[in-house]
């Protein structure tokens, strides 16, 4: 159960920092007309999105807002999927870790059978083991169920900032083309 306890609190903690994180980036409040127009008024530009603007449209060519843009993308994506694998790995270990307290509860359950006389305190131990057995492999799968759903969410959140990056990046490398060509 300790290590089951452990699982989630990983698993839960890490998806909650990933939700803060990416709420924080505020991706989705600003509407594309409005970043569109910040991209050729940088004095409008406000918040974690005029800063990213600010940082990416300070090229003075094609190839450096390129640099630009991959630098964003290790320093910005990279965290988040790094996160989500943990999160991958703790809601796949949090059955098989239910599985390994079935295990042991059945050997508990096995061995009262094995040193048992019979009577009370032999059924005691019996029903200890057999509920050891059965609490593991329902908290396993409590823990894993919800976290399925909330990686899913998340891993959408993530595919949805990834693709507003490659938007942004396209709209200014062609803002980019079209100043450097005049």
């Amino acid at each position: 159960m300790v290590a089951l306890t452990l699982n989630a609190l990983i698993l839960f903690g890490i998806g909650m920092n990933i939700q803060l994180n990416l709420n924080e980036k505020g991706f989705q409040s600003v509407p594309e007309k409005t970043w569109r127009h910040w991209i050729n008024h940088p004095e409008q530009r406000k918040g974690p999105i005029g800063e990213l603007l600010d940082f990416v449209t300070g090229g003075s060519s094609l190839k450096q807002t390129a640099i630009f843009f991959e630098e964003l993308r290790s320093t910005e994506i990279t965290p988040f999927t790094r996160d989500l694998r943990v999160m991958k790995v703790c809601v796949s270990s949090a059955p098989l870790l239910g599985l390994l307290g079935t295990v042991t509860g059945m050997l508990a359950t096995f061995g009262a059978l094995a040193s048992g006389s019979g009577g009370d305190k032999t059924m005691g131990m019996i029903a200890a083991g057999i509920s050891e057995a059965l609490i593991t492999t329902e908290t396993g799968l409590i823990i894993a169920l919800p976290g399925l759903f909330f990686q899913y969410q998340l891993t959408r959140g993530h595919e949805r900032y990834k693709a507003f990056l490659a938007h942004l990046e396209t709209v200014c490398t062609q803002k980019q083309y079209q100043r450097l060509k005049r």
